[in-house]
């Protein structure tokens, strides 16, 4: 019986379906493969149209993804990676939902995923080692296994700006971007951000609109990303050498497969150290951050500053305008220590253009929305359309945005209210049997998501099969393994350059939120060799128990 099909078990013990997978994004899609090759009965529930994740309702115009193409893909079955071919270094938003789509298609997962249905929340039973899921329509199931494959960057932050409700104009959230193209050819539009997605969309927009105003509170630096097609004779190599590249990021710090000139910059000159920054400047990406290890670069200060110096000179040197160039250099915080964003359509030089102006909105703080436009503490600026890049409550918003209930009556709102708790960002004490894919406290946003992904999903899959050759019902993160997992996380931390801003990493953008270091910083290399020891003697620092106890 399928869970569409059936209401909940009453509470003796029977389950509708053996896992609950929420997400169908990059996460949800491979969960979902590996447990039913495993004999699992699966459901996914996937509150857009569509399989995707975070590429269905990110269309927002510029969406492109910052890891080159041939390793932002799944690499576990060797006929995806060879049948499918990028047409960029960078794949755009359509290009990546039509490869999630074809993959779901391949591995026939359609028929285990209900669309637009969302989960709103969860209550362990202690006593059946089950949980209850609950949809929005008032539909619930039962399971043993409860994932979260929602992501980490999928719930939108949109700032409480006084006055929204009477802008008369049109106003979006690009992570909620509406069906259809928009024509902002007649349009004054602002848009609120300078992160990863307002660079993007910026850069896209830029041209287009018949004036476009940027509210920028803090500068980021924008490295080139230097994308073009893919060659046929350049895609030949790439699947000659697969096996070597998948070895090289699953082993490397950020899960891609680049090597740095350096470890460090000990006994180099400032003007060689310069020397190798140019040559990865012109090859451009996360190439730029592998000139040095890049945990180098984001633990030694002096390196740090001539690369961070660096970059300021080359933003000045494309932007025409001093006054508009010293307002898009970033003094505030090292290179690294926040997501560094990429320029894929020449960002730097959109400011050359006189249908563009920058606000500095850290000097005159926004004030208010009015019915056409934005004031600030300075002046006022007509507008026809307001885009909001604020991005997201991230790593924790939308695990929270679902009411889950574990043992005890706990809630894991209150359980994470001063911060996620969790051990290897995987489970969380107090609420057995459920997993996290990406959660906090993993390596996840600090390096290749798809390989992160994999890591992740096949730990779990291999957790539950040992369960089930063992005989046991519940699996939980011991306490005392959760707090020092922690700490480490917030020392690795703290040792780090990260410390120096205030990100989205920590929480900084949404006030009111616990700021704290939330992915764990010690690289996806040290990570996988953790997690794989852990498992290997018999999962150390979790509690495992079969029903009879």
């Amino acid at each position: 019986m399928s869970a569409a099909e059936t209401d909940t078990d009453g509470g003796d013990g029977n389950v509708d379906v053996d896992a609950v997978v929420i997400g169908a994004g990059f996460s949800g899609l491979y969960m979902l493969h590996k447990l039913r090759e495993q004999g699992l009965d699966v459901r996914v529930y996937e509150k857009g149209a569509e399989v995707g994740g975070t590429w269905y309702w990110n269309t927002y115009p510029g969406a492109r993804c910052d890891s080159e193409s041939h390793i932002y893909c799944f690499s576990f079955d060797e006929g995806l990676h060879r049948e499918w071919e990028w047409s960029e270094r960078y794949p755009e938003q359509p290009e990546i939902l039509d490869y999630l789509q074809w993959v779901a298609d391949r591995l026939d997962l359609h028929r285990n995923i209900a669309f637009e249905r969302e989960v709103t929340s969860a209550t362990y039973d202690d006593e059946t080692a089950t949980w209850s899921v609950e949809l929005a329509d008032g539909e619930r199931v039962t399971t043993r296994y409860f994932v979260t494959a929602v992501g980490c960057l999928s719930e939108p932050f949109l700032p409480d700006f006084d006055g929204l409700d009477a802008f008369e104009g049109e106003w979006y959230h690009t992570a909620r971007w509406p069906d259809g193209e928009i024509d902002f050819g007649d349009d004054h539009v602002g848009v609120i951000g300078t992160g990863s997605t307002g660079i993007q969309f910026i850069s896209e927009v830029g041209g287009q609109a018949d004036h476009l105003t940027v509210f920028q509170r803090t500068p980021n630096y924008a490295v080139p990303a230097r994308n073009r097609p893919l060659e046929d004779d350049e895609y030949d190599e790439i699947r000659e050498n697969y096996d070597d590249i998948w070895e090289q990021a699953r082993d490397s710090r950020l899960g891609m497969p680049f090597d740095h000139e350096h470890e460090t910059d000990y006994g180099l000159s400032e003007d060689e150290i310069r020397d190798v920054l140019e040559e990865r400047w012109q090859q451009g990406g996360f190439r730029f951050l592998h000139s040095f290890e890049p945990g180098s670069i984001l633990s030694n200060p002096e390196l740090n500053e001539v690369v961070s110096a660096f970059i300021r000179e080359k933003i000045r040197g494309k932007v025409d305008d001093p006054e508009t160039a010293e307002k898009l250099v970033p003094t505030d915080h090292p290179y690294g220590s926040k997501r560094p964003p990429m320029d894929y359509n020449d960002y730097y030089g959109t400011y050359n253009r006189d249908d563009v102006s920058l606000v500095d909105v850290d000097e005159h703080p926004i004030e208010r929305v009015t019915a056409d436009g934005i004031r600030t503490t300075a002046d006022h600026y007509p507008l026809d359309v307001l885009v909001f890049a604020t991005g997201f409550d991230a790593m924790t918003g939308a695990i929270l945005a679902m009411d889950i209930e574990g043992k005890n009556d706990q809630t894991i709102e209150e359980k994470w209210e001063a911060g996620p708790r969790t051990y290897l960002g995987l489970m969380t004490s107090g609420f057995p049997n459920l997993f996290t894919i990406t959660g906090p406290q993993s390596p996840s946003v600090l390096t290749n998501m798809p390989l992160s992904i994999e890591q992740h999903v096949e730990w779990i899959a291999d957790c539950i099969r040992y369960m089930d050759e063992h005989g046991y019902d519940r699996i939980e993160a011991r306490r005392e393994s959760e707090d020092q997992w922690v700490q480490n996380t917030n020392m690795l931390a703290e040792n780090m350059l990260f410390s120096q801003a205030k990100s989205w990493y920590r929480g900084a953008n949404v006030p009111g939120k616990t700021q704290v270091f939330t992915p764990f910083p010690g690289g996806l290399d040290n990570y996988r060799e953790i997690c794989a020891r852990v498992a290997r003697d018999d999962y150390d620092g979790f509690e495992l128990e079969r029903a009879s106890g």
